[in-house]
This record gives C-alpha cells, structure tokens and sequence, in this order.
C-alpha cells in the first residue's frame, strides 16, 4: 500500500494547475522566445514551486476534514470529547504551542493524525476506532505524539523541503521538455514551444513529482521517531510503548485517507513511498531511551 500524503497529492495537482495556467498564458513562450533561458526559468521554477507547496499547506486543513470527514469538536457531548480536549489542551499548553482543533472522524481502524498550516492553527484528529481500542491512557500517547508533530514544526518542515523539490522538478521537466521539442523540430524553423515540450513536460512534472515524494517519505519516517519521543514525554514512556504495541497487535488494514497517512500514527508497508517506520523500530527505539 503506497503511503503517499494527502499534502503530496494537493501539491501535485496544484502544481499540474499552475502549469496548465502559465502555459495558456504565454508564459512558457516567454522563457523559450530565444532558446532555453536557465536562469529565468530558475527563478520562475522558484516562485511557482514553493507557491505551490505553501498552497498546499494552507488547504491541509480544509483537505483533511473533507477527505475524513473529521467533526471538530466545539462543545463537548460526551464525557470522552470532554477528557479529549482537556488533555488535547493540557499537552498543547505543555509544547508551548496555541490550541489545535480536535475533531473525531469515523473509521474503524486505530489512527490520528495532525496537520495545519502553523504550530498556532493545527488540527488534531483521532479515529472512532481508536476511541473504542484504546485505554486512556493509550490515547493520551497517541494525542502526545500528534501534539509533537504540531510543536516540532513537521508540516511547515515538510512545505519547505517540498517546495524546493517542486523548483527542480518544474525545472528539470521544462529542460528535458525543450531538449525533446527541439529534437522533434530539428530541421523546422517555426518558433516557440510545440506540442512535444508541452506533452514532455507535463510527464515528467508528474514522474518527478512522484519521485520526490520518496524524498519527503524518507523526512516523515525520520520525524515519527521524534513525534514518538514527544509524545513519551507529555504523556509517558510506558504509555507511548503501550500504545505502539496495541496499533502493532491491530494488525487492522487503514481506511485513512492516502493523504493523512502521511501525518497518522499507524505504520506501514516497507517501501521507499512508506512515511512511517516499522512499528518493531519505533518500539525499540523508545525502550532503548533514557
């Protein structure tokens, strides 16, 4: 199961928008009017790649809540929503971060995830499944290592690194689109961009962008370690092992939404789109700490 962010598939899109828009605009025009201009393509790639990714970050919300079905929690109706946002805010208070909205979607599986724009406007979610699973003190963990993705900066962390694999993969697909389109037009004098740089460029902004989704797996897998180790610290060390160790016995396949797989607690299959290392290292990894 590829386990390609939500966030990663709204920037893609966004980015094949943008793309779609300059081009119809001349804008490809311009940067071909007198052979391939590197450095303003440079620019341009800059501008529209880390546009598109702080984009992306700014709809994280609006996404997750869409594609879960999240209902953010305004008042309380139950005593477990009220334990939820006492121990939601208790933590945030402790991580010196603002309030986050705590929402519950319906799923069976055991998963929460977090995300927003700002350590000061995040979004923490939990599932039914993992309400109905797990001990309290269990999902205290699980609300820890959330609140640790919000404090430590992961999302904004995770836009920067994604908005400067956006300026080289619009880039390079701009190159490799020219050097195609001018192979296809040897011999014919007409000038400005054919259909050959528009099609090979589109291509290969979706196979890089792909790409550079491995690279942002690999930064996930390594924030989970330090998501794990915040969340022993604001709940407990033998409560986050505790937690890891029933999400590792669920053995339950995730209905989470591709996208906030990328920011949930479960583990998954190991590959190179995998953003969450195997839950046996993540355990080890906390009973191996001081």
């Amino acid at each position: 199961m590829k386990r390609i962010g939500l966030f990663l598939l709204t920037n893609i899109a966004i980015m094949l928008v943008l793309s779609v828009v300059v081009s119809l605009l001349g804008g490809d025009r311009f940067l071909t009017r007198q052979g391939l201009n590197l450095g303003s393509l440079l620019i341009f790639s800059a501008v529209f790649g880390m546009g598109g990714s702080f984009i992306s970050l700014a709809m994280s919300k609006w996404m997750a809540k869409r594609s879960t079905g999240a209902v953010v929690i305004e008042q309380p109706k139950s005593a477990a929503e009220a334990w939820l946002l006492a121990t939601v805010e208790r933590q945030a208070r402790a991580a010196g971060i603002g309030m986050p909205e705590v929402a519950v979607y319906d799923a069976p599986e055991i998963n929460a995830f977090a995300t927003g724009m700002s350590k000061n406007s995040a979004l923490v979610a939990v599932s039914t499944g993992l309400l109905r699973s797990m001990s309290q003190d269990e999902t205290e963990a699980v609300l820890g290592h959330e609140i640790a993705h919000v404090a430590n900066g992961d999302m904004v962390t995770l836009t920067l690194i994604q908005g400067v694999l956006n300026t080289f993969v619009i880039f390079l697909s701009k190159v490799i689109g020219y050097a195609v389109d001018s192979a296809l037009k040897r011999g014919d004098d007409r000038s400005g961009p054919g259909i050959g740089y528009y099609v090979t460029s589109m291509v290969m902004q979706v196979v890089l962008g792909f790409a550079a989704s491995i690279v942002v797996a690999w930064f996930s897998r390594r924030r989970e370690f330090a998501a794990d180790a915040g969340g022993a610290h604001y709940a407990g060390k033998r409560k986050m092992i505790a937690a890891l160790q029933k999400l590792k016995a669920a053995h339950e396949p995730s209905s989470l939404p591709q996208g906030m797989q990328a920011m949930g607690i479960a583990g998954g299959v190991k590959s190179l789109f995998m953003t969450h290392p195997p839950l046996e290292d993540r355990i080890a990894r906390l009973q191996a700490s001081v």
